[in-house]
């Protein structure tokens, strides 16, 4: 089973036990910032991938649409 359950935001539950928010990161010191457990040839990433640049793309011409 490759595809995570509900987690953090997306299932609603952004705190973290003991009341502190999960937005604050907590990690240790020796734990490298570049470790992470994506494949990064699964086309769910790709999926994800191309959903969060086009929502970046709107927030940025919606941005510059409202300067001018």
């Amino acid at each position: 089973m490759s595809e995570r359950q509900g987690s953090g935001a997306t299932a609603g539950n952004n705190k973290m036990p003991g009341g502190q928010d999960s937005s604050k990161k907590n990690v240790p010191a020796d734990v490298p910032a570049d470790d992470f457990d994506i494949d990064m040839g699964a086309p769910e990433t790709e999926k994800a991938a191309v959903a969060i640049q086009s929502q970046f793309r709107k927030f940025q011409k919606k941005k510059t649409d409202d300067k001018s």
